[in-house]
């Protein structure tokens, strides 16, 4: 991905500092509306464990969470689970504090406050750190379960002895194909990439056959303008002289023989 290694300006980090500020501030305002609504029915007690239990737990799931998206790590499902559960649980605790229908619409949602502000909180650091580090942990999770249920499928699809099994893994592993890719940041940048260079290559050859330089073709000229050149070609076949071939002979065994090492003198006796 072309933004691996990328920092963050003096100007995005005031920016997204501060975008945290209002997502904490929501989270903290629905604990404390979630303690009024129950103080005034159950006790200040019985207020302070059910936040403690909704909108506490909750924070504690969503600081985890984003401690997680900060060293570019995926999330386990029971904590995205446990963001939703647990306040979900809150409202139902408010929602018996009403005494009237408006009330109880209230009560009810008082307490996702504390979801909304860990969810956009998770979400705004994962992005951060995809635009830092270039990778997506959430995604890459993700598209490993699908690609392993997609393996898993094919093989049964192919090998299972079953006929019915075989046809519903078929009609499942086309479902999973579909999902294989969906939402990775850094997949689709790749294959921006890639078209990119697809369509920069189209251009230039467009462009080449538009405006690039012909090669100009050769003059040929007609038979009548060019200059004729007669060659007598020798085509008898008679035998070379004997006395000529021996002589050759006797010249290429002389050419050998002196080619060939002197040996040494040897002195007289």
């Amino acid at each position: 991905m072309n933004a691996t290694g990328k920092k963050l300006t003096r100007l995005q980090r005031i920016v997204l500092g501060a975008a945290f500020v209002p997502m904490l501030a929501t989270g903290g305002a629905g604990g404390y509306g979630t303690y009024s609504n129950i103080k005034d029915a159950f006790g200040s007690g019985t207020a302070v464990g059910a936040v403690a239990a909704g909108e506490g737990a909750t924070a504690v799931l969503a600081i985890v969470l984003l401690g997680l998206t900060l060293l570019g790590q995926s999330s386990p499902r029971v904590i995205r689970a446990g963001l939703w559960a647990l306040p979900a649980a809150a409202s139902a605790m408010s929602v018996t504090a009403a005494t009237t229908p408006g009330e109880m619409v209230i009560y009810a949602i008082t307490p996702m406050g504390m979801t909304a502000s860990a969810e956009g909180a998770a979400f705004l650091a994962r992005r951060i750190v995809v635009y830092r580090d270039g990778r997506d942990a959430e995604a890459e999770a993700h598209a490993a379960a699908i690609v392993q249920a997609l393996a898993y499928h094919r093989a049964r699809a192919a090998n299972h002895p079953d006929e019915k099994t075989r046809a519903k893994s078929e009609r499942t592993s086309w479902k999973l194909a579909r999902k294989v890719g969906a939402g990775d940041i850094a997949l689709g940048d790749r294959l921006l990439d890639v078209q990119r260079q697809r369509v920069t290559a189209g251009a230039d050859a467009a462009l080449a056959a538009m405006f690039g330089a012909t090669i100009a073709a050769p003059n040929i000229t007609t038979g009548a303008d060019l200059p004729v050149v007669e060659l007598e070609v020798d085509r008898s076949t008679r035998p070379v002289d004997s006395v000529n071939a021996e002589e050759s002979t006797q010249s290429i065994t002389e050419r050998s023989t002196s080619d060939l090492p002197v040996p040494a003198l040897t002195p007289a006796p």
